[in-house]
């Protein structure tokens, strides 16, 4: 069985990127807050992403949802793209191109 990409807000399937992210991650910001606004992350939808999370290794993302409390999208894994969601109060920062 082939997988299928999940149904995005609008009916139509998503897509992980087409390449991989960049080979690199950006300097972390300096400033942190409690809490991730889901606005200022909007802006980072269908864009490589580095997520620094509150707690764990960073990662690169490719967010193509964002809710109230949550984001949802594509992240690295070093060799391909997996569906996958967070929660909006485990990110500690992020970064996105």
């Amino acid at each position: 069985m082939a997988f299928m990409p999940p149904l995005g807000p609008q009916g139509f399937q998503q897509r992980p990127p087409a390449s991989p992210p960049p080979s690199s991650p950006p300097p972390r910001p300096l400033t942190s807050v409690l809490a991730v606004d889901p606005g200022a992350i909007r802006g980072c939808l269908f864009r490589f992403t580095f997520i620094w999370p509150r707690f764990g290794n960073g990662f690169w993302f490719y967010p193509t949802f964002v809710g109230r409390t949550s984001v949802a999208g594509f992240r690295w894994t070093g060799r391909f793209w997996i569906y996958s969601g967070l929660d909006l109060r485990r990110i500690e920062t992020f970064s996105c191109f």
